[in-house]
This record gives C-alpha cells, sequence and structure tokens, in this order.
C-alpha cells in the first residue's frame, strides 16, 4: 500500500472494525529447488488441510525495497515515508539473500520495483514507495536495473527461494503509464477523484485487463518470478482477477512443462484490508467459481495482537478466546481459500511497538515476540514474516508518543514500519544478546516447520481457546501434533484428552526434547508464561 493518510482516510478504518467485532520431514537449509506443484484439492476439502499443495508451505520474507539496505550508493530517494534514510534498492537485497535464507524462510516478496517516473507526480516520497508506477515492465531507476532484478530473482532461487513481486493493478502515477507494452498496449485510465494521488485502471475497458496480463506473465516467461502479490485487491473484479490468475497459472504451466526448476508456483495473494466477508466476497471469490486462492488473513492478524499486544486502536488483553473468534475463523472463507497470516507488514505497527505501547514487563517482550511466532508456525497455510521480526524490531520512541486510539489519530500510520534493515555482515548492525537469540530461535522454528507437513498443512483440530490458554491438534494422515500456547505471563498448565489423539505413547516436545507419557485418560502439560508447545504424537 501506500502512504499514510491515502491509507487511514480510505481503510484503516477496518483495523477500528475488526476490533468492534471482537468484541462482540528434515528443515529448510535443503531447499534448493521448488516443491512439486500438485493439483488442488477436491472441493470438498480445504486447500491447506492435508494436500502437498506448495503454496501451502510458504514462509515468506517481505521486505519494502526503498527502506531496506543500500547496496548501490547511486541507486537511492533519499526521501519517503518513514523512519528509514529511503535508500535501499535492489544491490542491497542481494547482497542480504544469506541472511534471508539463514532464517529458514523459503520466499521472498518485494514491495514494488516498477518505475514510478520519481519526479514527475510532484511527490517524491510517495514515488519511492513503488505503489503509483509509471511503467510496469522496467524496474525504477532509484532501485536498480531490469538487469539488476533478474541477478536477484536468480540468486534467491539458488538459495532455494522463491520470489514474488507486488502487483499493483487497481491504480498509477498522476503522470499516468508512460509507454506500452511490449506487444504495445497500454490500459484505460480514470480519474480517482479529489485528493487521489494517482490514477485509477479503468477495467470497463477491454484494453485494460489486456495489459495487466501481459504484466502478470511478462516477469514470469522473462523472469522466472514465481507469483504476485496483489495490491487493493478490491480494485479489481472478481472476473478480473479469475482472467489474470489464468494467465499466471497458463505462464508457469508452461515453464514447468519446458523442464523449469523456478517460476512454475503461480502464486497469488491478495491484500483486502477488511473484514472476513470483504475478503471473501472481493478476494477469493466463491467455492463454485474461485477467483484468487489466498489472500492476507486480516481479521486473524488482529486478534493474535488483540491477544499478546495491543493493536493499533489500543484494544488488547483479550485473552485466547480471540484467537478463535467469529470474526476471524478460516471457516468463514471458501475451500478453495489459502489464507496468509502475517505478524506485520508495511503498512502496519511494528508488534513491537505495539508490545511497547501494552507497557508489559520489558521481561517479557521477547516472549510474546516468540508466544506469536509460534502461532504463525503451528497454522496450515502460507505465512508471511516482515523484515527486522527476526530482531523484535521496533521504532525508537514511538510507543512513548502515542496514547489511546493512534489509528484515530493518524499515528499509527505505515511510515511506523518502513525503518531501515537489520542485516549482520551487511549494514554494520550487530544485534544484542536478545536479537541474536530471537534471530536464532526463529530459524529453529521455521525449520521445525518445514520438517513436519501437520503444521503447515494438517488439518485443525480445536483443543481449546479459553482464558490463557489456546490449543489445537494439527494433523495429518502421518502425524498428530498438539499445539498449545499460553498467552498469559504466568504458568498454566491443560489437561490434553487423549480420546482426542490417536495412539501412541508419549508426547515430544519438539523444541525442548521433554517427553510426556500418555496413561489413563488425560495428560497434563505446563505451559510457561508466553509459551508455545509443539507436541508430536509418538
Amino acid at each position: 500500500m501506500k502512504q499514510g493518510k491515502l491509507r487511514h482516510g480510505a481503510l484503516l478504518g477496518a483495523a477500528l472494525l475488526l476490533s468492534a467485532c471482537g468484541s462482540g520431514g528434515g528443515g529448510s537449509n535443503a531447499e534448493t529447488q521448488p516443491p512439486v506443484v500438485n493439483s488442488p484439492p477436491p472441493a470438498a476439502a480445504r486447500a491447506c488441510y492435508g494436500t502437498d499443495l506448495a503454496a501451502c508451505n510458504l514462509r515468506i520474507y517481505q521486505v519494502m525495497v526503498e527502506s531496506f539496505v543500500d547496496g548501490n550508493g547511486g541507486a537511492n530517494y533519499g526521501v519517503g515515508y518513514g523512519p528509514s534514510r529511503h535508500n535501499g534498492d535492489l544491490q542491497g537485497i542481494i547482497q542480504s539473500l544469506d541472511h534471508i535464507k539463514s532464517l529458514n524462510v523459503n520466499a521472498l516478496w518485494l514491495t514494488p520495483v516498477f518505475d514510478s517516473c520519481a519526479g514527475q507526480g510532484g511527490d517524491d516520497r510517495l514515488d519511492a514507495t513503488g505503489y503509483f508506477a509509471c511503467d510496469f515492465f522496467n524496474v525504477d531507476p532509484n532501485f536498480g536495473t531490469n538487469a539488476e532484478l533478474k541477478t536477484l530473482v536468480d540468486e534467491a532461487h539458488k538459495r532455494g527461494l522463491y520470489v514474488l513481486l507486488d502487483g499493483v493493478f487497481g491504480h498509477v502515477n498522476k503522470v499516468g503509464v508512460s509507454k506500452p507494452s511490449p506487444e504495445g498496449r497500454l490500459p484505460a485510465l480514470k480519474s480517482g477523484g479529489a485528493g487521489y494521488p494517482g490514477q485509477l485502471v479503468d477495467y470497463g475497458k477491454p484494453e485494460s485487463l489486456a495489459y495487466f496480463r501481459e504484466v502478470a506473465r511478462h516477469w514470469i516467461e522473462q523472469y522466472g518470478i514465481d507469483g504476485w502479490r496483489l495490491d487493493q485487491a478490491y480494485q479489481l473484479g472478481l472476473d478480473d482477477w479469475r482472467a489474470i490468475r489464468t494467465e499466471v497459472e497458463q505462464a508457469s504451466a508452461a515453464r514447468k512443462a519446458a523442464g523449469q526448476q523456478w517460476g512454475t508456483l503461480g502464486y497469488l495473494v491478495g491484500e483486502v484490508w477488511k473484514g472476513a466477508d470483504e475478503i471473501r466476497n472481493e478476494a477469493y471469490g466463491p467455492s463454485d467459481k474461485p477467483a484468487l486462492p489466498s489472500a492476507f488473513d486480516f481479521p486473524l492478524r488482529y486478534g493474535l495482537v488483540q491477544a499478546l499486544a495491543v493493536e493499533e486502536s489500543g484494544k488488547g488483553g483479550q485473552g485466547a478466546s480471540v484467537l478463535d473468534a467469529s470474526w476471524n475463523k478460516v471457516e468463514n472463507y471458501p475451500n478453495h481459500a489459502m489464507p496468509n497470516l502475517m505478524l506485520g507488514n508495511h503498512d502496519l505497527v511494528r508488534f513491537g511497538d505495539l508490545l511497547e505501547r501494552g507497557d508489559f514487563d520489558p521481561a517479557g517482550y521477547w516472549l510474546r515476540h516468540k508466544a506469536a511466532l509460534s502461532f504463525l508456525a503451528a497454522r496450515s497455510g502460507p505465512i508471511t514474516l516482515y523484515y527486522g521480526e527476526e530482531f523484535g524490531d521496533e521504532v525508537p520512541g514511538f510507543a512513548k508518543a502515542v496514547s489511546g486510539d493512534c489509528a484515530a489519530q493518524g499515528l499509527c500510520d505505515d511510515h511506523v514500519a518502513r525503518s531501515d534493515g537489520k542485516v549482520p555482515g551487511v549494514t554494520g548492525f550487530v544485534p544484542s544478546g536478545e536479537q541474536a537469540d530471537l534471530k536464532a530461535w526463529l530459524g529453529r522454528l521455521l525449520a521445525l516447520r518445514a520438517a513436519h507437513p501437520a503444521l503447515y498443512q494438517g488439518e485443525r483440530v480445536k483443543l481449546v481457546a479459553d482464558g490463557s490458554v489456546y490449543g489445537d491438534i494439527k494433523q495429518t494422515s502421518a502425524e498428530q501434533i498438539v499445539y498449545l500456547l499460553n498467552v498469559s505471563s504466568t504458568p498454566q498448565s491443560y489437561s490434553l484428552p487423549v480420546g482426542k489423539l490417536r495412539s501412541g505413547s508419549a508426547l515430544l516436545d519438539l523444541q525442548s526434547g521433554e517427553s510426556l507419557s500418555i496413561g489413563g485418560s488425560s495428560v497434563t502439560v505446563e505451559l510457561p508464561p508466553l509459551t508455545g508447545r509443539f507436541l508430536l504424537l509418538q
């Protein structure tokens, strides 16, 4: 998304809306080739329950290109929204790939890299975001070159990382689209109204869909990208998304048929920063006529923050029940949906700042990060991390500068999260003991997730979401894993009904190695403060 005034004027009410609703086999280090992409599951099954769809195992790392890492002193904006120096570029991302891979993620999402005609639209800060492009077939020279993007994609693939580009197919720069596509196309445009910082794409004219179908397939065919994150997906109709999805899947299938290892995934994830009904109606479409296969799970993200921190509206301390509330259940979506859960992104306030707003015991700061990340790791379907979360990043002084509903005050804006990237060995950043511990712990957690299909494609059997304890059984035909989370700062225990489990003699804690013997009708599981446990049935 874009700069703050546009976001909050149009959409951050979604955060308040969600709050109101709330009140009623082996680690991934060896992943140097993409998984096999199989056919979708039957309509009666949930997309990521028991099926080997590669997208269900996506562990995505997002970077904001203009604010991440400066690798080329000659390719800079130098201005932008937020606390970074705004000198990020493609070369900086290339230099950071080893760090990114060390987290055991397997995909990289870049915010828009296309040319924004800097200086021509009157707002260099807006151009730096990349979200109002003027040329969708060339890289912004303030980020680098087309050749550097190809190098980035190839180097990421060598490390076993998919690459997702950010597709802004509903609006363009104020100056319009500066040149035709390689096949001679231009989209039709229309005014966004008074105060809108760009122009809207007019999908009432057939040339618009034709243009963006070409955009969608071009970067797959020519650069081998693995899919698209789709900005403000509600700006296109479902039939438009169906057509673009077909284009993407056909281009990806053609690469696979040609024996290509990469550029065959064809993943699409939409951004609809609203409630579950809108996400279903504006991104997924109905079960009998699917549109997009995946969308970001904003409702559950707000539930997670309400349980462990204080969200942008000021709401927090809601206990475990908010992790399985009527407004954030996966059952709100059609069966083909692959909700993509995240903790933060470039439009949201960093989780660290939301923790500091809650005035929690400072000793719990790092435990709350681990608790939230464990919840992501236990969720079936794709998940996304925002750069800096591996170090518990926060903006110094931000929490003390706001009070009450910072969203309504316009202070919890997207600028808050757009800080400089922290990459040891690249940016001069040296992590503290706590930061280094969180980073190492996250790497082990994501390797654990990659090693156990029950975590990323397991059917969820609810155990508990009450008081301070949340729990699921995650199961495939081959394994059962019990996930339990204590969202409080005091020890808890949970009496696990043995009748919910298949036959077994013990539960193995996949992180600590502790073994819990199974005997009688229940097993008592101790839950330290702010801790998630992963227990494998043996």
